[in-house]
């Protein structure tokens, strides 16, 4: 079956979809900063989903290339437009070819579960790493108003990028028995006489415990927005939740105690949660984009949560 791109086959499902209401009146705030090295380096482990395979954290290392589909143009070109202003702000890659191929695809639907039916089902590696039939079905039910899924790859030290999977496509890969046996791989029961399971992914380190040489990025990240629940969003909070979303792999439930953006989604979060993104997430963004690639998943978070103190400290 010829691959088509997610949204050319989703555009007619969405056409009658309703747009967020929205405004683009910008409010300024002052935000005295508060906190401890001790708070701060809270905030970064409290944000962090290690990836799959490598167990590190996840950030851009390719140039972002956000569309936005089921707005008008209007507010489409908005919603753009402010992630790449927060990426440069923190400094994550942007990719500014006009021509360039989204990695970033934002969707406002009033049937979210329908696209995610049709993700999995024709683009199942979009939804990110799954092992079985059951893990899969699981991690393409939408259970938010607003909900990330995100397909990373690892880099080795010679170079070499995988995407991180634990299953191959349908029709796609096919691995060969001791009998000689050969048979497509994915969804289907696998059993010993018949066909080998995937294999595990290898990689060329450095063989240093600090620093390996293995990095891990995004190379896909679909953001679906149910539009008949966020209908009267106003358009700034939205759109710096959705920056938040596309830049970092947030933990599934991510509220802070510190003042955060996450709080506005996070559910039974009882702390404050502002109309913005804060001094906070900010610098937890550009410490994720100036920390060590190669590093263990907590010399990553303990570096993040340095770089944090430093910067905030610096605003008292």
């Amino acid at each position: 079956m010829t691959k088509k791109r997610l949204f050319t086959l989703w555009l007619l499902l969405i056409a009658a979809a309703a747009p967020v209401a929205a405004q683009t009146a910008m409010t300024t705030e002052n935000v005295t900063v508060t906190g401890t090295r001790r708070a701060f380096h809270a905030f970064a482990q409290s944000f962090v989903s290690p990836t799959a395979v490598t167990g590190k954290i996840a950030r851009w290392e390719h140039g972002i290339c956000p569309i936005v589909a089921g707005q008008n143009e209007k507010y489409a070109r908005f919603i753009s437009q402010h992630l790449q202003y927060v990426a440069l702000a923190v400094g994550a890659p942007v990719n500014k070819d006009a021509s360039c191929k989204p990695n970033i695809e934002i969707v406002f639907t009033t049937t979210p579960q329908d696209l995610l039916d049709a993700v999995a089902k024709d683009d199942q590696h979009y939804l990110g790493y799954f092992e079985s039939v059951a893990q899969k079905k699981a991690l393409a039910t939408v259970t938010r108003p607003i909900q990330a899924w995100y397909a990373t790859e690892s880099t080795d030290l010679r170079g070499m990028a995988r995407l991180d999977t634990g299953r191959s496509v349908v029709g796609g890969t096919t691995v060969g028995n001791f009998n000689a046996l050969t048979v497509p791989l994915g969804d289907q029961v696998q059993n010993a006489s018949a066909n080998l399971t995937d294999m595990p992914a290898f990689f060329h380190v450095t063989g240093d415990r600090l620093n390996d040489g293995v990095h891990t990025g995004f190379r896909h990240v679909l953001i679906v927005i149910d539009s008949a629940k966020l209908a009267g969003q106003d358009i700034v909070p939205l759109a710096d939740y959705i920056s938040l979303l596309a830049l970092s792999q947030l933990a599934p439930n991510a509220c802070q105690d510190l003042p955060s953006i996450a709080n506005r989604m996070a559910p039974d979060c009882r702390h404050e949660a502002p109309d913005s993104l804060t001094q906070y997430d900010l610098a937890y963004l550009e410490g994720l984009y100036h920390m060590a690639s190669g590093r263990p998943m907590m010399v990553q978070l303990s570096e993040i949560g340095d770089l944090m103190t430093d910067k905030l400290e610096k605003a008292r």
